[in-house]
């Protein structure tokens, strides 16, 4: 079993933001394997389906950005899954604008819903994907900048983002090692 975790808001009002980019590369990724997340089940919504004979899950968790970790949890919990069967994908701020990082480990960063879900995993030690979005511009709260929408001058460069992390994703889910999709996909989008 593999569960997969995008992180976002589930108001419309931050359906363009930055802070949705995980709840965007996950609807590319369900739309190229012909899902939709739209099961209502631990604190998320859902698609499960199974790819070269592996089980996952797609996750979006509808708690807001901040208690994240509160769906993660159930979602290990209900699907007897490990840490070590969970991708997190999140947008990050100390990332250029488009580039993909994926990393086995580390810190919730400047993150607050990697915060949450690291405090009641009680670990750090699971996959996850990040996805660049820049530094705020000078004087522009971080919290407002996440919560603001991508502008039009930066969409299609998030927008190549999102493709390559759903391929990301899918790569994983059909089988490749972690650590060959890391080789493959860290980098500039």
């Amino acid at each position: 079993m593999k569960i997969v975790v995008g992180l976002g808001n589930p108001d419309k009002k931050y359906l363009k933001t930055f802070h949705n980019v995980g709840f965007m590369v996950l609807d590319a990724a369900a739309q190229k394997l012909n899902l939709k997340i739209k099961k209502s089940r631990c604190r998320s919504l859902i698609a499960e389906s199974n790819l070269n004979g592996q089980k996952f899950v797609l996750a979006m968790p509808q708690t807001y950005m901040n208690l994240s970790g509160e769906a993660v949890l159930s979602l290990i919990q209900n699907f007897k899954a490990s840490a070590d069967d969970l991708l997190v994908v999140y947008d990050d701020c100390d990332l250029d604008l488009g580039m993909l990082r994926l990393r086995t480990t580390g810190s919730a960063g400047t993150h607050n819903g990697m915060k949450n879900i690291i405090n009641l995993l009680n670990t750090e030690n699971f996959k996850r994907l990040r996805i660049g979005i820049g530094k705020p511009p000078a004087n522009f709260p971080l919290a407002d900048y996440v919560l603001s929408d991508i502008p039009t001058d930066s969409r299609h460069t998030m927008f190549e983002a999102i493709l390559r992390a759903s391929d990301c994703i899918i790569d994983w889910l059909n089988g490749q090692t972690f650590d060959t999709v890391m080789q493959q996909y860290n980098g500039q989008a």
